[in-house]
């Protein structure tokens, strides 16, 4: 049986995909006005690795 929080995550679940790129898309568009000859795949790398970490820190303060 789907509990009722699988329910309500699969009604968002295209939301939080599009909020999430467009925060990509956000940092990404912050390099390129920065750098003016930016390695894209490198700073590509740099944000996402870095969206890992506060993710991972936004857990662990959310769930100990």
């Amino acid at each position: 049986m789907t509990s009722i929080e699988q329910l309500e995550l699969d009604k968002h679940r295209h939301q939080i995909f599009t909020d999430v790129k467009k925060l990509v898309e956000k940092y990404r568009a912050i390099f390129d006005w920065d750098v003016t000859e930016i390695d894209q795949p490198a700073a590509d790398k740099l944000i996402l690795a870095e969206m890992h970490k506060a993710l991972d820190k936004v857990e662990a303060e959310l769930l100990g």
